[in-house]
């Protein structure tokens, strides 16, 4: 039997079919240069099939809910729609072919997602890329179009202005596997210096039911506001610590803006 796209029944926000998943993540940084420093926080994240993004019942719908004005260039009236006009400017068609998002939803209209990764496929089901997409507190983004190799690892030069710690120069080198039973992505900025930065994500996997949202809700209250708060004061900390500040770059895209 064919259910309609996004349909929830009794069972669950998906029911039978296995297109969503909730993380509860453990996310760690470490600053190597110039100074040393790391953070690690607890979150969770969703991991969802673009063409049949999960649709809560109504209570529910103001801890997870997800929006095409959050993502690439939020002007279009789906996040998917966004991501294949976003491949479209690269050349790549996958003529429908399945796309899976991992990343913050909605918590009652507060977003903030530093990391959202897309693994997108063609209509045979091959991985043709992978498209990771940064977001800045200062409320902008920026995409990075990836071709990950048989070990999910792909390199590219940094041309975001992420962290005012850091100037927009050097190279990342992610590690971006399909999310399985567990999850485990990670992201090195690497320069003239070495390896500068590590940002790594492990998770475990939960099936997208009501009562696996509600626990997540309760243990992680306000979950992406925290995230973004912890930045914040890690951010002041460093700056307490006298760390170099790297002005942020007029070139850099505005929000909503394409690579």
């Amino acid at each position: 039997m064919t259910r309609a796209r996004g349909d929830v029944i009794s069972r669950g926000l998906l029911g039978t079919e296995p297109v969503a998943a909730v993380y509860d993540c453990v996310i760690t940084h470490v600053r190597r240069t110039p100074l040393r420093h790391a953070l690690r926080h607890r979150t969770y994240l969703w991991c969802v099939d673009l063409d049949r993004l999960p649709v809560l019942p109504r209570p529910l719908r103001p801890l997870a809910r997800f929006d095409a004005r959050d993502h690439f260039a939020g002007t279009v009236g789906s996040i998917r729609a966004g991501l294949d006009g976003f491949l479209a400017g690269h050349g790549i068609d996958l003529e429908g072919g399945r796309v899976v998002m991992l990343a913050h939803a909605r918590v009652f209209g507060f977003v903030f997602n530093p990391l959202s990764v897309f693994w997108c496929h063609n209509s045979s089901g091959a991985l043709v890329c992978v498209v990771a997409e940064v977001h800045n507190t200062y409320g902008q983004r920026h995409c990075y179009l990836l071709r990950t190799d048989e070990a999910d690892e792909a390199e590219v030069d940094k041309s975001f202005h992420v962290s005012p710690f850091f100037a927009v120069e050097g190279r990342y080198r992610m590690q971006l596997p399909l999310p399985g039973e567990l999850l485990h992505l990670t992201v090195h900025l690497e320069n003239e210096n070495g390896r500068a930065f590590t940002a790594v994500v492990r998770g475990r996997r939960r099936p997208a039911t009501t009562p696996a949202l509600l626990s997540a809700a309760v243990r992680r209250p306000w979950s992406t506001a925290t995230v973004w708060a912890d930045i914040r004061r890690h951010g002041i900390h460093l700056l307490l610590r006298g760390l170099p500040v790297h002005p942020r770059p007029r070139s850099t895209p505005q929000k909503g803006m394409l690579p």
